[in-house]
């Protein structure tokens, strides 16, 4: 072939070359330009986020600042929500409210009551910063009406079917005052005057607990005396809000003498011990909160602890899972662990477990059946303290729903 020839080959080679690039791009443009539209229809066809109810509602709370208004009052005057024993219903009423600019003085008085026809009127007055913040002093009264409260009788194997019902009355008088040596550190005694009253409940579905409970088994039923309280405290607190912690600890001692004071058949002595602690994690948006809590209680010699001053479980408060107050005995024994986890502003979320027992004597602890229950929960925040909350627990004996002005500890 001479020189002609492959000329010829060699442009036809480089017009196939360039044919095929031609070809390749074009299917790469092609193909770009596909993606591209697919991408552009997706966007037109994808609908902007939509809130569920839940989250407008609270969003409704927070911009109108429902919850600060109601709780800020005018001129000291607010309502209170909440705040009556377990199982007392829905419960409000007025507050009056008041301290000083500097906050060395604290008054505060209130009246709450519940559908259920619950209430209870209180009045304290507190000296929170005395000596550079570092004595505090405060004295508080209370009385209380609860018209029909359970019982199910004594011991950890109390029966479900044994339920009853007890109307408590009370009128106490309360004064604590102690020092802050260190930060965190609080140190007090206690002193306290209560005069309590039971009678038959008012509960029709159940028995009155008299009929069905004598005093070995209810201690107390037939009389009440009146009582003297002394005692002192210690306490170490570093939660970071104590409102709604997320970081830090809490841990508590208690002992109190109580003395009969009218037959000297039911003075005892308690010891309460409590250790909370938070664990954070993902920039404080998810908590390991645990709780571990135990109440002993001691009569003395050839005396009683009354049925109504006993340690209980069952509750909004420690076991969720079970109906208020299904175990009582003179001893106690609670933990509890949640994971909670902030699902938007205003709102987190919980998982928890709880379990306890009670027993009669001091050396029963750890044994005989611990108690179980766990479930769900939701907990609705304004700056940043827990100001409602929704528990569901579960255990053995089925399911419960709690709604609650507070934190569960």
């Amino acid at each position: 072939m001479g020189k002609v020839g492959c000329a010829v080959l060699m442009l036809c080679a480089s017009a196939a070359g360039y044919a095929e690039d031609a070809d390749r791009s074009m299917i790469v443009n092609s193909r770009a330009a596909q993606i591209e539209a697919q991408r552009e229809e997706k966007a037109r066809l994808l609908q902007p986020e939509r809130p569920d109810s839940i989250e407008n509602f609270l969003n409704f709370m927070k911009q109108r600042r429902v919850v600060e208004r109601i709780t800020a009052g005018v001129a000291g005057f607010r309502v209170r929500l909440g705040g009556l024993i377990t199982g007392s219903g829905f419960a409000l009423g007025p507050e009056y409210y008041r301290r000083t600019a500097s906050e060395s003085v604290v008054f505060r008085t209130s009246a709450r009551g519940s559908f259920k026809k619950y209430y209870l009127l209180d009045a304290g007055v507190a000296f929170p910063r005395l000596a550079r913040d570092r004595v505090f002093v405060d004295f508080y009264a209370r009385r209380r009406h609860y018209p029909h409260l359970e019982y199910y009788g004594p011991g950890p194997d109390s029966r479900e079917t044994g339920r009853t019902t007890y109307r408590f009355d009370d009128l106490s008088f309360d004064a604590r005052a102690g020092v802050r040596p260190l930060e965190h550190l609080s140190l007090g005694v206690i002193g306290s005057y209560a005069l309590p009253n039971v009678g038959p409940g008012t509960d029709e579905r159940f028995a009155v607990t008299e009929n069905v409970y004598g005093e070995d088994q209810a201690p107390g039923i037939r009389r009440q005396s009146d009582y003297l309280a002394t005692g002192g405290f210690v306490q170490y607190d570093t939660r970071d809000n104590p409102g709604g912690p997320r970081r830090g600890g809490n841990y508590f001692a208690q002992y109190m003498l109580w003395s009969d004071r009218e037959f000297h058949i039911g003075s005892f002595n308690r010891l309460e011990l409590e250790a909370e602690r938070y664990i954070p994690f993902l920039h404080d948006r998810r908590v390991i909160a645990l709780r571990a809590r135990t109440v002993f209680t001691d009569p003395r010699s050839g005396q009683f602890v009354p049925f109504y001053m006993q340690p209980t479980l069952g509750g909004s408060e420690d076991m969720r899972g079970y109906r208020p107050f299904r175990f009582h005995d003179n001893n106690s024994l609670v933990m509890n662990a949640e994971y909670r986890w902030e699902v938007f502003s205003g709102l987190d979320m919980a998982l928890f477990a709880d379990a306890g027992q009670v027993f009669h004597k001091t050396r029963d602890i750890g044994k005989g059946t611990l108690r179980k229950s766990f479930g769900f929960g939701f907990r609705f925040n304004v700056r940043n303290d827990v100001f409602f909350r929704i528990d569901t627990g579960f255990s053995r004996e089925g399911a419960q729903i709690w709604f609650k002005f507070d934190n569960v500890f």
